[in-house]
């Protein structure tokens, strides 16, 4: 049974998407781990072999996947972000790549023992920074917005040139005669590259002048907009092997920064889809490095290794970034980080298998060589970045802030006592006057549609770690959490309860609070002078003993850990309060002053023990001394 080739395809997924959740439940690297994965089920136990089950549909299937990746790479690309990182991108594209190319090509040949031709070749490739493996390393680590989109423009837009260059580069060595000039094999190229280009971005227009006037249904967007991808990238490497990943990302760049109404929902599709794909490739590949591939690893390979960690990759980008506005710790982080991925393999093994056809010597060892590139650049990199963050002072650190949506006399007094409890905390409402009351209480405040604001990416979510949507608006709220759940993830969002008891409007997240108060109701409580108070769970007074003190009518909002995580409490979800959390309860007068009793009271004797515990350690002392 394990023989059948549906279950072949159905292990690739099970593996590839199981080591992306270890990954995300450990903090670890998901390609690391992908590729140990696939190592593991490949060469170490023999389940998949990509050579045996697939046979001439693996070329086909990598180069499609990798086509969709590089355009869902595209559709981030918005010039926006540019704003940041545009003058520093520029320098790695026009400075980076040749200079890259220059010292890889050395390294290559100087320190790896290849030939100059096939040096030429793997320098070439390695401008890249893998897209695939940028992106997830960025999702798990804060570092300042130029450095991120630094790193994920240069990772998207030197995929298609590295795969150019080895285009041009493995024409004139694969092939003599008199066609075989450097003019006429760049000429060649660079027409190629033109047609694809131009291709890709008349597809980029085509889609995103069709879809808004509707000759599209929304039901058929999504496998349009797939098949389109796909029958480009086919078209352009049908004129030239690689010109489609040009294609394909140019096509993602103009829909990127061209108004789509299905832009967002699209994305989506895409970022799933690519996850999926990642997840597969990463897998196939890893598996097809049996033994007789890596016993044609040299020893030598190693001084190529290190000469391109610590010698090719700060080089260039020093060289590139030189007399930048860019300060010397971003460059110093951009210079160490430059994993390898997807394309890096699939284009060094489509030219290698093609050179050793052709009767290279040298070839067959381009293919354990980029593997090893791809291992230790991901191990070196994936497992460092934070590391390296944190020395040169880029870490941002987990987002703990709480994004508060709808400014009123609630929210704001809510608001100012997270801020008293050492959070952030930043009030958002479309309302220049709602949000004075606010302003007035010292809390960051951000004006405008909150929807707006993320989808045009000018309020970072990551810095937040739960949303409340709060305002007297239902179904405002509800749509907030329905848009930016896919964003943020469902378990950080909470709602007030919607007003209308017939349920026309239903909440799209949690609800706040077990008795589901609306936020009418929480401001007129709050002008009888309700307030909110913590108390802390220790041993001796259990969650229990809190809920038995609490006044009838009373709520517990939120939880709050000793790692600074808060957690809001609600009809669907209950937080699991241990010992040493804090609990935020909303209460009467009455309740605020008899707790503010409790809590005097267990000082009392708290500093009693404390005393009694002094004294019999003196005494303790006293008897032990000698006489």
């Amino acid at each position: 049974m394990i023989d059948s080739l549906l279950v072949k395809f159905a292990l690739i997924g099970v593996i590839g998407i199981g080591a992306q959740w270890v990954a995300w439940r450990t903090g670890r690297p998901a390609i690391a781990l992908m590729l140990i994965a696939g190592l593991i089920a490949g060469p170490a136990l023999g389940i998949i072999v990509p050579d045996r089950d697939l046979g001439p549909l693996q070329e086909p299937i990598i180069k499609l996947a990798v086509a969709v990746i590089l355009f869902e790479g595209g559709l981030s690309l918005n010039f926006r972000d540019l704003r940041h990182a545009g003058n520093a991108v520029l320098r790695l594209v026009i400075f980076g790549v040749p200079i890259g190319w220059l010292l890889g090509t050395m390294a290559a040949h100087y320190g790896g023992g290849l030939p100059l031709g096939l040096a030429s070749l793997i320098g070439g490739i390695l401008v890249v920074t893998g897209p695939t493996v940028i992106g997830p390393m960025l999702r798990t680590l804060r570092v300042p917005a130029r450095v991120a989109d630094t790193l994920k423009w240069e990772g998207i837009v030197n995929d298609p040139i590295g795969a150019l260059l080895a285009v041009a580069i493995f024409g004139y060595v694969a092939f003599d005669g008199p066609g075989s000039t450097v003019t006429n094999v760049m000429r060649d190229v660079v027409a190629a590259t033109l047609v694809a280009a131009l291709l890709g971005v008349a597809l980029g227009f085509a889609i995103t002048w069709l879809f808004p006037r509707g000759y599209v249904p929304e039901f058929l967007k999504a496998p349009v907009l797939l098949v389109t991808v796909i029958g480009g990238f086919v078209l352009a490497d049908v004129v030239k092997h690689e010109t489609g990943l040009v294609t394909v990302t140019l096509m993602g760049v103009v829909m990127a920064n061209r108004p789509v109404h299905s832009s967002r929902w699209l994305r989506r599709f895409k970022e799933d889809l690519s996850v999926l794909l990642i997840s597969g490739v990463f897998i196939i590949l890893s598996a097809t490095l049996d033994w007789q591939t890596l016993s044609a690893f040299r020893l030598q390979f190693i001084v190529f290794l290190l000469l391109l960690l610590f010698v090719v990759r700060p080089a260039t980008v020093m060289l590139s970034l030189a007399a930048s506005d860019m300060p010397w710790r971003e460059r110093l982080f951009i210079a160490w980080i430059a994993p390898r991925g997807i394309v890096a393999v699939a284009i060094t093994g489509l030219f290698a298998y093609r050179l050793s056809d052709y009767g290279i010597p040298g070839a067959d060892a381009l293919v354990p060589l980029s593997f090893a590139v791809v291992i230790t650049t991901i191990f070196a990199h994936g497992f460092s970045a934070r590391w390296v963050a944190q020395k040169l002072g880029l870490d941002l650190g987990k987002g703990e802030g709480v994004l508060i949506v709808g400014a009123n006399d609630w929210t704001n007094a809510f608001g100012t006592y997270l801020k008293q409890m050492g959070y952030k905390v930043t009030i958002a409402d479309s309302s220049t006057f709602a949000l004075r009351a606010a302003r007035r209480r010292e809390l960051d405040v951000w004006r405008g549609d909150i929807l707006e604001e993320v989808n045009e990416d000018r309020l970072d979510l990551s810095e937040y770690q739960q949303l409340l949507a709060a305002t007297d608006n239902d179904a405002y709220n509800a749509l907030v959490c329905a848009d930016l759940g896919p964003e943020m993830g469902f378990e950080k969002l909470t709602q007030t309860a919607p007003q209308d008891k017939q349920g026309s409007v239903r909440a799209r997240a949690r609800v706040l609070l077990d008795s589901q108060r609306g936020v009418e109701e929480l401001q007129r409580l709050i002008g009888e002078g309700w307030q909110f108070g913590r108390t802390r769970i220790t041993e001796k007074f259990s969650f229990d003993d809190y809920r038995q003190r609490l006044a009838k009518g009373a709520e517990t909002v939120a939880v709050r850990r000793e790692d600074n995580s808060i957690e809001f409490f609600s009809p669907q979800q209950k937080p699991w309060v241990e010992e040493g959390d804090e609990v935020i309860s909303f209460v009467p007068p009455e309740q605020q002053a008899a707790q503010q009793a409790v809590r005097a009271s267990r000082k009392v004797e708290e500093a009693a023990v404390k005393e009694g515990s002094a004294k019999a350690a003196a005494a303790k002392n006293s008897d032990d001394t000698p006489s």
